[in-house]
């Protein structure tokens, strides 16, 4: 067991990533074969296991952040991530980016896709109950945003950022948080299920995905992190985030659900270049600021007046 928390110590990064993934995955994959009895479920299958699935895998960013919290830096850990859940009271122009980077860069493709077809009308068109969408999308992203960013920005942004530019930190993360997502895109959002055969699915979900919509997003996730400092406020992009794809992507199975998010992918690093190219090469520049749980303990002597 010493040698186990040895190694934690030494290499937090790919014990976080590890043990996300063994938890989330883990979880997912049981709780789809306890309900479906198999491993290919079909879509109304899938269906029925989400409230076990989705609860399932979003403990595993929180319990992997929260352990390793535990095991590297101890009870200090613990304060310096609750002090930084706390930090809420940052510039308005911080909140207005992270509220609405999301619904601006999801909704223009998804609208121009709508005018060309049907197939692209977004689920808040479609829905009898809009104000239910409204209201789930919400509920869905705050629950999101607050247990995924535990781990994420938490834990991993920070160590990652000791390493590597604000791009490379954003990159690094953003392909491991889409490769996380896998299970769930693969049979949640028409995958084999919606007549898309497996290997067409994954080049589409590598690029669109995987290398594009969610990578992009989270780059301009450790930029707004890198100013504000706020685990809260990154909770709050991610559950925007969360809850306008809800809201807003569509419903068709099958090739539809491989197209648009190409769209939302180029947006969203549109949005990436337009941020490089005013914010002055804080993008892959040196760091702005130590992460807290490392500046907490080189604090600068106090000056005497």
């Amino acid at each position: 067991m010493h040698a186990l928390a040895d190694s934690m110590r030494r290499h937090p990064l790919p014990w976080y990533f590890a043990v996300t993934f063994l938890l989330s995955w883990g979880a997912i994959v049981t709780a789809v074969w306890m309900v479906t009895g198999g491993l290919s479920p079909t879509p109304e299958q899938f269906q029925r296991t989400i409230p076990a699935t989705v609860l399932t895998m979003l403990l595993g960013p929180a319990v992997a952040g929260l352990v390793l919290t535990g095991i590297v830096s101890g009870r200090e850990g613990y304060r310096e991530l609750w002090a930084r859940l706390r930090i809420w009271r940052v510039e308005g122009r911080w909140y207005l980016f992270a509220l609405l980077a999301a619904p601006v860069t999801l909704a223009a493709p998804v609208l121009v896709l709508w005018i060309s077809s049907l197939d692209y009308a977004p689920r808040i068109a479609t829905e009898p109950d809009r104000g239910g969408t409204l209201v789930t999308g919400v509920v869905l992203g705050l629950v999101v945003g607050l247990f995924e960013e535990i781990g994420w920005t938490g834990f991993a942004i920070p160590r990652a950022r000791q390493h590597y530019s604000v791009l490379w930190t954003g990159v690094l993360v953003g392909v491991l948080w889409g490769a996380w997502h896998f299970f769930v895109n693969y049979w949640g959002g028409g995958g084999t299920n919606g007549g898309v055969p497996l290997a067409v699915f994954m080049p589409l979900w590598v690029a669109g995905v995987l290398a594009g919509q969610l990578t992009a997003y989270r780059v301009l996730m450790v930029w707004v992190y890198e100013h504000t400092g706020s685990v809260f406020v990154a909770a709050v992009m991610h559950a925007s985030l969360a809850a306008f794809q809800f809201i807003l992507n569509p419903l068709a199975p099958g090739v539809p659900q491989q197209v648009y998010p190409w769209g939302q992918a180029a947006t969203m690093w549109l949005l990436v270049a337009a941020v490089a190219l005013t914010s002055r090469g804080e993008m892959t520049g040196p760091r702005r600021f130590l992460p807290i749980h490392v500046r907490s303990r080189h604090r600068p002597p106090r000056r005497r007046r």
